[in-house]
Parts: C-alpha cells; sequence; structure tokens
C-alpha cells in the first residue's frame, strides 16, 4: 500500500508542477516571440489564400526572427506600405506588426537581445527542421 500512495502522491507533484509552469506570466520576450510566429503564420497564410486581392503579392516579404536587428526595418516597411489597405486581412496583419514594433521598440527595449544585423537573412530564411 506504501508504494501506491508514494507513486498517487509524485503523480498529484507532477500534476501541480506541470499546472503551475503554465500558468507563469509571460515574459516580454515570449510574447515578443509568439507574436512574431503569428504574424509570419497569417502572413503566409494571405499569400496562399485565393480569395485575396492581387496586390497581396506585392506586399513585402514578412518572415519575422525576433533576434535579428533588421526585423525593426522590415516591420517598419510593411507597416508603412501605402497598398492593400483596403483588403481586411492586410489592415489587421499591419496591425499586429504595428504592435509588436512597439512591443519591441518601447516595452521590451531592453529585454531583447539581437544576435544578427544580417537583413539578407530576413529576405532568404533557412527553415526550421519543425517546417
Amino acid at each position: 500500500k506504501l508504494p501506491t500512495m508514494k507513486m498517487l502522491l509524485s503523480l498529484i507533484a507532477l500534476v501541480s508542477a506541470a499546472l503551475l509552469a503554465n500558468a507563469a506570466p509571460p515574459t516580454c520576450y515570449s510574447r515578443v516571440l509568439s507574436l512574431s510566429k503569428e504574424i509570419t503564420e497569417s502572413f503566409k497564410e494571405l499569400q496562399t489564400s485565393k480569395s485575396v486581392d492581387l496586390c497581396v503579392e506585392t506586399l513585402p516579404r514578412l518572415y519575422l526572427d525576433i533576434h535579428n536587428y533588421c526585423v525593426l526595418a522590415r516591420l517598419r516597411e510593411f507597416v508603412a506600405y501605402p497598398r492593400c489597405d483596403t483588403v481586411l486581412e492586410v489592415s489587421e496583419l499591419k496591425e499586429k506588426a504595428r504592435s509588436l514594433y512597439t512591443i519591441m521598440i518601447s516595452y521590451c527595449r531592453r529585454d531583447l537581445v539581437f544576435l544578427t544585423d544580417d537583413c539578407n537573412a530576413l529576405e532568404n530564411p533557412i527553415p526550421s527542421p519543425t517546417e
């Protein structure tokens, strides 16, 4: 009976630890990382969607690597792009990009570390092993 009780207590401790780990508040870095991934995925979906305007094909590329200093210029360029403002999906994407830029330069300015400033890497990203 004692080994069963130990196993049950161990299981409860493990489940509690997992719940606490998921309950941790997001850090500035984790928020920027998740928002950049969300924007990149939305952009990919927008590019492959058949129902959007032809102007979407002319949008600047929007692969975001928050560890690359050039991402700030890429976000500014995308938000300022004058075309496609009548396409709802593009307007929503520009708003998310504007939010990410604001978070990066204002709220997370001291928390982010840029590992590179290779602007070409944002043009020709190397796919991760999970893609």
